[in-house]
């Protein structure tokens, strides 16, 4: 019989403490810790260092941000914040899986005593999740923007196309025009920033599925932006997909490939969920196959599931170039390994080695 996962729950408030401990024994996850901020908490991990931590934003003493960042340069390890997020608080949350936190749960400001005590709160199965997690192969998280301003796009290629304008969604065989798609998950901030780093202004369009709740993704959208030299945007419907500008499409949403004569540009819709997410990586990558067939690039990373998988495979058979992420650098080798294990990967590709594979499949034309 395998060992019980342990877990310390770190929050100031002692009835968050009790009732997150309550949900989690009663899953059969052993609480070894609970502290009210992370200077008290901390020669208690020393001591005996548990699975996952569940930790607060808003402590005294140490605010959860800046103890998450020691952590993780002196003891990587599983952590899920658990904190009450407004809007505005997604910054806050950014900033958090930035660091290295591997999930979150939002807390409600009213209803919190029912929302502790309910088991589908989510809490247990992203502790368990947490758990499979390998974050000491996530890449270091950057302090801030890259220094100098970017130059601006010019006018003609910034404007945006009504969804009405849609013509035919046939794969352009004779266009020299290339698209690039990723999906991720689990582990996927810091693993897309650690990309986007790397890439040139001049790379093709790039349009990505990172899961995420509404809201998030506009502010993931916004740090990608201010880390690369790239143009980072949250995708809007009829957003059209050109040379130096990344599409990430919303939380909430599905975001599919489309064609408006010779130009490719986003479909950004409602939906049932696929595969359990909304956004869908399945959706993305099937309707790049569709449109764009061999003028494709597709590339799948770290993430829970086989979201993604099938979608690769049909870029594939439609001749795109296509990739994924190696078990080695995954903070969950579980997309990834779905793709390799039906064929979808023509390459697979340590994290470090992905953005010059991407360089070379882009040099070498359709």
């Amino acid at each position: 019989m395998s060992q019980a996962l342990q877990v310390a729950v770190i929050d100031d408030s002692a009835v968050v403490r009790k009732h997150l401990s309550g949900l989690l024994e009663a899953a059969g996850i052993r609480v070894t810790i609970t502290a009210s901020d992370p200077l008290f908490a901390w020669p208690k991990l020393e001591a005996a260092w548990p699975d996952v931590i569940v930790l607060d934003v808003e402590m005294p003493r140490m605010d959860g941000i800046s103890f998450l960042k020691r952590l993780m340069r002196e003891h990587p390890m599983p952590v899920v914040m658990c904190s009450t997020l407004t809007e505005a608080g997604c910054e806050t949350t950014m900033q958090a899986l930035a660091a290295g936190a591997v999930g979150f749960v939002t807390k409600p400001k009213l209803g919190l005593r029912d929302f502790l005590e309910d088991p589908g709160n989510g809490l247990v199965g992203m502790v368990r999740a947490a758990a499979r997690a390998n974050v000491r192969v996530m890449p270091i998280a950057a302090e801030g923007p890259q220094s100098g301003a970017k130059p601006s796009m010019a006018a003609s290629v910034t404007g945006s196309l009504s969804s009405s304008s849609f013509a035919s969604n046939a794969a352009m065989a004779e266009t020299t025009d290339r698209v690039i798609a990723f999906g991720s998950s689990t582990g996927g901030v810091q693993t897309i920033e650690a990309v986007l780093r790397q890439l040139p202004r001049t790379m093709p369009g790039i349009v990505l599925v990172q899961h995420m709740p509404e809201k998030f993704t506009q502010s993931f959208a916004t740090r990608l932006n201010s880390m690369s030299e790239l143009e980072v945007l949250e995708a809007k419907d009829g957003d059209r997909v050109i040379n130096g500008r990344v599409l990430v499409a919303p939380g909430g949403r599905h975001m599919q490939l489309r064609r408006s004569g010779a130009q490719y540009v986003v479909e950004v819709r409602d939906g049932p969920l696929v595969n359990h997410h909304k956004p869908s990586v399945d959706v993305l990558f099937k309707s790049v196959a569709q449109c764009a067939g061999r003028n494709a690039i597709g590339a799948i990373f770290t993430g829970m599931g086989e979201d993604g998988a099938r979608g690769l495979l049909e870029m594939r058979k439609a001749g795109a170039s296509t990739l994924a992420q190696d078990e080695a650098s995954c903070v969950v080798y579980g997309m990834p390994k779905a793709a390799a294990e039906m064929g979808a990967a023509q390459h697979v590709v340590a994290l470090s080695a992905m953005p010059a594979a991407l360089l070379r499949l882009c040099s070498q034309g359709v």
